[in-house]
Parts: C-alpha cells; sequence; structure tokens
C-alpha cells in the first residue's frame, strides 16, 4: 500500500499487537482467471524470531482455497479509524481527511492437514475463548473429524509487513490536542480507539497530548 513517510511505521513487535488485538482480517487472493478474491476471517498471529505466521481456516465449499498455494496473499488488518474534520486546524485552507491504522501481511499459503488443522483449531479457541477449551475436548472425535471435513485449515507464511499509522503526525500539536480531544468523547467506539493510538505518538514540541 501507499503509505508517506511520516504515516509509516517499522515496530514489527508493534504490528503483530495491532494484528492480534484485530484480529479480523480480510484474506486477499487472485483466483486462476484472474479475478481477485477476499474472505473475511479470523486470523491467529504468531511470532517465531523473526518470522511471523497467520494461521486461519476457510469454509471447504470457498473458491479461494482452489489455488491459494499458487500466489502470494495480501492479509489486511484495518479498523480502528476516525473522520477528522477541518474544524480541529488553523489554518483555512484546508480539507478534512481519516485517521487510521492498517497493516498489510504479504506471504504464502500452506494447507494443513491432519492433525496440523486441528491444532489451528485449537489456536483459535485459545486464542479466542480459552474457557471454551473444556467444551471442546469432551465432544466426540466423530463430531470433531465432520467439522475438519468442513474446513480448509492454512498457515501463511509473512515476508513483508507495511505498517501505517496514520494520526495527523503532519500536524501541529494543537491541532492534534484538539483533534484527540474530540475524538475521545465520540460515540463511536473506533473514533476513541483512534484517540488513544494518536496519545501513544510522539509530538513535535514539549507540549504533549495529555496536557
Amino acid at each position: 500500500m501507499y503509505i508517506p513517510p511520516y504515516f509509516t511505521a517499522t515496530d514489527t513487535a508493534e504490528a503483530l499487537r495491532f494484528m492480534q488485538q484485530y484480529s479480523f482480517a480480510t484474506v486477499i487472493g487472485v483466483q486462476s482467471h484472474g479475478l481477485p478474491i477476499a474472505t473475511h476471517l479470523p486470523v491467529v498471529a504468531e511470532r517465531n524470531g523473526e518470522h511471523i505466521a497467520l494461521f486461519t481456516h476457510f469454509s471447504r465449499a470457498n473458491e479461494q482455497t482452489n489455488n491459494i498455494t499458487d500466489q502470494t496473499l495480501l492479509v489486511v488488518f484495518q479498523t480502528p479509524h476516525a473522520y477528522i474534520s477541518t474544524s480541529h486546524y488553523e489554518k483555512f485552507e484546508s480539507v478534512p481527511t481519516w485517521n487510521y491504522i492498517a497493516v498489510h501481511a504479504y506471504g504464502k499459503a500452506a494447507i494443513l492437514t491432519d492433525d496440523a488443522a486441528f491444532a489451528v483449531l485449537e489456536k483459535t479457541i485459545a486464542f479466542y475463548e480459552a474457557t471454551y477449551q473444556q467444551q471442546w475436548d469432551q465432544l466426540s472425535a466423530i463430531y470433531k473429524n465432520k467439522m475438519l471435513r468442513g474446513i480448509t485449515a492454512v498457515r501463511i507464511d509473512i515476508h513483508t509487513l507495511q505498517f501505517a499509522k496514520k494520526l495527523s503526525q503532519n500536524k501541529t500539536d494543537n491541532e492534534r490536542i484538539s483533534i484527540i480531544q474530540t475524538l475521545s468523547q465520540h460515540t463511536d467506539s473506533s473514533a476513541r480507539a483512534v484517540a488513544e493510538w494518536m496519545q501513544q505518538q510522539p509530538t513535535s514540541s514539549s507540549t504533549t497530548p495529555n496536557q
């Protein structure tokens, strides 16, 4: 994706935390006849040293898996985001914009079967609802195998990460303070989350958004 230099983030650990916090992602690929295809999926992101792997599962009927191992996939993690009004800007000649955080993860997929596919389901349970594990353990093998037959489990080995944090870094401290104050009081939880991310960003002077 296009990211202006002042919105480019390079902290891999922070990108991983973002992917884990906003884990309902969009997996994008290309079908064999050339048309793009995308599926919205819960994705479990894990890091082992410098290697990041994403684990997810598709419905067995999903045609995106037909040639999924033959290409580079793009997995998009996005949220939160918020509209930014010109009422916060000091200059009259201004236009509104949108603040957001996003991670684009590029990688190659491998289809997992048998125990490895079963492990993806257990990773998903552990990540989203660990308390469900006890009930899962009590389900019959027949039922679990039926579930496995209905999915295609996938591991995506990430080779490139792009991390964008568009949080008014190109604005003055006073403008940023005004934006944060407004977003912090917004009825939309996504806007309030943007305010929290903005508060974590360094400012260009000794004045901080918390003052």
